[in-house]
């Protein structure tokens, strides 16, 4: 009887200690909760093992990938990433924007979506950040693995429950089933920085909102022997009447229960201090939270007696991911908040074959370039494993039809410039785009109007008719706002249309036809000593140009780049008819009539070969070649010549001495970084003529000999890339630039210096 009694306890404390079960809780946090990922590091090399797992907000992100089978080191290899720090920044990948959808870079700095029947409270934003790229990893990494058990979170590598918020009934929902990727989404939406999302019928917010420590929900809804937390958060402090941040917290925040709700458990609570969203620190926080685990893995081992070794984690691993399908789509389907099929979005991700499979690699290319679209606001995707693949659902957002674009270039030289502009945009089984912009100031003024005719396809074609004016009226622009400014001696007006059809390269690239008919019609004087009842000399220049161009481009800025490469080279056909008619201070009068017909070639070249955090360098090279026939006049002849504007503030001078009908540029890009805003940049170039124009004393002119009229320009600019556009401090050195070039008189003026906000930027010139 005894031996009986013996063996019954003996077995009976075997089967306890078998069957113990230990549970996870991770709380929110924000960039702090990522010390979670330490905490299970040193889980695992203790070989404690972890048998349910909870989370909210940030814990639960981390929470779901464990769940899902992936290890510490891979979790931790993956927020440590830069396609991590894109997602929680709201950005893409280089590699992700689209080229093909760029226009020619304008001055905008500010764009506000808006709506017909209100102006203010639906165009004001819902969001921060765009959460595209979060959205499409989400879902590569989570949604096969919820698929594979249909949905049900019990039956996870590890049974998970994550929290979300549902800010109308003022509660934490717990999601024990779901599309995996859709819940996690929901949990991690921090109020205002990124777009919520409805599940079923109910728009979510971050779980933290009303249970930033789940701890009640583990014990609850699992039966666990042992718990052991993970907390980095404390509840609001007492609003105070002068902090309005700290009433909006208490008002938004219910506060949590931190302490355990039964003796078997320790909270283990690394000391970290980060701000939310500071995310490219979150190593710190993982490091804290593995020293942080250590230091109480005595206490966990007294109580946890089971041992589970990494062989037989990662035999588990294993088996769980053998029952995850590979990442093959077959079908597409989407719908927009008003439940009607966009079928441009399914033309574009998928070939009309049903025998076809979109691999993860193509699936990922043609997303992101799905997503660059701006009739675009929003895409959401979720997975359905369907017979042998999976189909992809997409809810689409569209953008607002219309958007405003204000901005310009604002400068202690007397070049300021406005701009504004109009935008319609449509999307159903093409997508469009209407714009009409103005630019506006003394030196420059334009209007354009264009038509962006979108077809889908996996490289789609474009369509772009366009209307354009351009006017120049150069005075003496080298002055700052402290001196006078003399009267306008050169004006150039331009008014052309035409056609332009684009076909996408890949995601970085576009090769482009076009058709332009242009009239141009510059007036200038020749002399300095006019007077106001002096009239100018005319030239006029009407005519056709038809061209052919291919575009590479992955550079980060659309001005005062810092990162990436371009490419592109430009073949046009021009043939016109000039008139020059003399003014009153011509030395001859005359009234004559010239056909010209040339081909040119423009090649640009610019890489940035050394990319590090601190310190960029890169080298850039423009090149111009053609056939072009002179003018009757030597200004008329100069005017038509093309200039070389490698460093923006050239484009702002009239200097003959950088315009030649034939020449190469090449030069040293070099910028120091102090951080992520703030640039000083080093642009040096090296300027050769390869054939250019020479005005005697007795007026006549010709083409100087060649490889001739060489030299170099300096350019140091102090740069703060402002979330509202840059601001910069400027020196520039052109040794060629003279004060004869802009009024006629005698003296040298190589340098200037200006202080600028905004972007250098015009519409395209019509042939130069």
């Amino acid at each position: 009887m005894s031996k009986f009694i013996v063996s019954f306890l003996l077995l009976f404390i075997s089967h306890t200690s078998f069957s113990q079960k230990v549970g996870l809780v991770l709380s929110g946090g924000g960039a702090s909760a990522f010390a979670h990922i330490g905490v299970l590091k040193a889980l695992e090399e203790n070989e404690i093992p972890v048998d349910y797992i909870t989370g909210t907000s940030a814990g639960a992100l981390i929470a779901a990938l464990y769940a899902s089978s992936y290890s510490p080191i891979e979790i931790q290899d993956f927020v440590l990433s830069e396609k991590f720090q894109a997602m929680a920044k709201g950005e893409l990948l280089t590699k992700h924007k689209y080229y093909f959808l760029q226009d020619n870079s304008d001055a905008s700095i500010i764009e506000v979506p808006f709506t017909i029947d209100s102006l203010i409270l639906k165009s004001l934003p819902t969001n921060l950040r765009s959460s595209i790229m979060l959205d499409f990893e989400l879902m590569m990494l989570l949604g096969p693995a919820g698929e594979s058990v249909n949905g049900q979170f019990d039956d996870l590598f590890i049974p998970f429950r994550a929290i979300a918020g549902d800010i109308v009934s003022k509660e934490a929902i717990v999601f024990d089933k779901g599309k995996l990727n859709e819940v996690i989404r929901a949990a991690i939406t921090y109020p205002f920085y990124f777009t919520p999302i409805e599940i079923d019928g109910k728009l979510l917010f971050d779980g933290g909102l009303y249970n930033n420590f789940p701890i009640d929900v583990l014990y609850h809804q699992f039966d666990v022997d042992f718990i052991i937390g993970s907390n980095v958060t404390l509840n609001a402090k007492k609003p105070t009447d002068s902090n309005i941040f700290s009433q909006l917290e208490n008002m938004l925040v219910r506060h949590s229960n931190f302490n355990l709700p039964c003796e078997e458990g320790v909270i283990i609570h690394p000391k970290v201090d980060l701000n939310t969203f500071e995310f490219d620190e979150v190593e710190k926080a993982i490091q804290e939270g593995y020293f942080s685990t250590i230091k109480m893995m005595d206490s966990i081992k007294k109580y946890v007696t089971e041992r589970k070794s990494f062989q037989e984690l990662h035999l588990s691993r294993i088996k769980f991911r053998k029952n995850i399908k590979e990442l093959k789509i077959n079908k597409v389907l989407t719908t927009n908040t008003k439940n009607k099929d966009i079928v441009f979005i399914e033309k574009s991700l998928l070939k009309p074959n049903r025998n076809h499979l979109l691999l993860i690699k193509k699936l990922e290319k043609r997303y992101y370039r799905l997503a660059n679209f701006e009739q675009i606001s929003h895409m959401y995707p979720t997975l359905n494993f369907v017979d042998t693949a999976y189909q992809l659902d997409i809810k689409m957002k569209r953008s607002k039809k219309l958007k405003l674009e204000v901005g310009g270039h604002f400068s202690s030289r007397p070049i300021n410039t406005g701009y504004i502009a109009l935008n319609y945009l449509n999307i159903k089984k093409k997508a469009i785009k209407i714009k009409a912009e103005s630019y506006f100031g003394r030196f420059y003024g334009s209007l354009r109007a264009y038509m962006n005719y979108t077809l889908p396809n996996y490289f789609p074609i474009t369509f772009v008719p366009y209307f354009t004016m351009n006017r120049w009226d150069y005075y003496r622009s080298f002055s700052t706002f402290f001196e006078d400014v003399k009267p306008s001696f050169l004006v150039q007006n331009e008014r052309y249309y035409g056609v332009k059809i684009k076909q996408a390269l890949g995601n970085k690239g576009c090769n482009f036809f076009e058709y332009r008919h242009f009239d141009l019609k510059d007036s200038y004087y020749q002399s300095s000593k006019f007077t106001s009842k002096d009239t100018a000399d005319i030239t006029t220049f009407r005519g056709n140009q038809i061209s052919w161009g291919l575009e590479f481009s992955s550079l980060n800025k659309k001005q005062f780049a810092n990162s990436g490469n371009l490419f592109a080279v430009k073949l046009r056909y021009i043939q016109g008819k000039e008139r020059s008619i003399s003014g009153s201070t011509s030395l001859e009068k005359y009234d004559k009539i010239k056909w010209h017909e040339w081909v040119q070639l423009n090649v640009e070249l610019q890489s940035y070969f050394l990319d590090f955090r601190n310190i960029h360098v890169g080298i850039h090279a423009k090149s111009v070649l053609n056939s072009q026939s002179l003018f009757y006049n030597y200004t008329a002849s100069i005017l038509n010549t093309t200039e070389f504007n490698a460093i923006p503030d050239l484009s702002s001078f009239f200097l003959p001495e950088y315009r030649s009908p034939q020449h190469l540029g090449f030069g040293l890009n070099t910028v120091f970084t102090a951080n992520e805003n703030i640039d000083f940049r080093i642009d040096s170039y090296f300027y050769q003529p390869i054939k250019m124009l020479v005005l005697n004393p007795d007026g006549s002119f010709n083409y100087s000999k060649n490889f001739k009229g060489e030299t170099f320009l300096f350019s140091l600019s102090l740069i703060y890339h402002s979330p509202i556009g840059p601001i910069r401090a400027t020196a520039n050195y052109f040794p060629k630039q003279t004060l004869k070039s802009i009024t006629f008189q005698n003296q040298t003026y190589p340098l200037s210096f200006q202080i600028s906000y905004g972007y250098l930027l015009f519409n395209e010139r019509a042939i130069r």
